[in-house]
């Protein structure tokens, strides 16, 4: 046996003369396998100035010196491309995105980041998803009767809770309402203005066919000041792929 098993790490020979070659060699390959992070996975032509140490999963077709390395890891190592075989159970971040890769049955499938304001909770074959969403406004330095965000739920959404935080002192109204434009307390009615408190909407869940803003309505009195933190938890199906 004159590698490992899984990451394919150069074993020392007995009695073998230049042993540190062997060694850096397994150190390198252990550095660029181990908690990996690829700068893509949809490049088929090798980028023209890659920087040190940068990976890449070689999709179907890849050519120039990728050629023939379909669906392994490429890293751009010494000036010239490294490769390695991916095995079971090998994790890969993606660089720019919350989700990653995670090799399974011969195959990669995407896995959803461990905290993320955006999750992956079913895919089909076709690419359909299930996606759960928490969408984050701030509505600052309120004025006047009725304040409202831009169209901070998805159409098509399914929402179950729209929840806030006072950021900072409410002013003008004795307290407020959290809602929709003609159900202005949908999620909550008559709130308190002191920095910190809080209200979870809870809905039964309810689906909307258009972009929505969510507003808040100042009672006793217009708003004069003070900042109010929501999201909206939701979720949103998308539909097949048409490849």
């Amino acid at each position: 046996m004159s590698e490992t098993t899984r990451m394919h790490l150069p074993l020392l020979a007995a009695a073998q003369a230049q042993k540190h070659v062997t060694h850096n060699e397994a150190l390198l390959r252990l550095d660029a396998l181990s908690h990996p992070v690829i700068v893509s996975q949809s490049l088929t032509l090798p980028p023209v100035n890659p920087s040190e140490g940068d990976l890449y999963l070689l999709p179907a077709g890849s050519t120039g010196d990728w050629l023939g390395h379909d669906d392994e890891i490429a890293e751009w190592r010494n000036g010239v491309w490294e490769f390695y075989l991916p095995f079971e159970g090998l994790s890969l971040a993606v660089s720019g995105q919350t989700s990653g890769l995670t090799r399974k049955d011969g195959t990669w499938l995407q896995t959803g980041a461990l905290i993320s304001e955006d999750r992956v909770l079913a895919r089909s074959g076709f690419g359909a998803e299930s996606r759960h969403q928490v969408i984050e406004a701030e509505l600052a330095g309120l004025s006047g009767a009725v304040a409202e965000t831009g169209p901070l739920i998805p159409d098509r959404a399914i929402v179950f809770c729209v929840s806030l935080r006072v950021a900072d002192s409410v002013t003008g109204a004795t307290s407020f309402d959290c809602g929709l434009d003609g159900e202005p307390s949908k999620f909550g009615g008559s709130l308190g203005t002191a920095p910190g408190a809080s209200n979870l909407g809870v809905i039964g869940p309810t689906a909307f066919y258009a972009p929505t803003p969510v507003r808040v309505t100042a009672n006793g009195g217009s708003f004069t000041g003070g900042s109010v933190r929501l999201a909206v938890h939701c979720f949103v199906p998308t539909a097949p792929d048409t490849a």
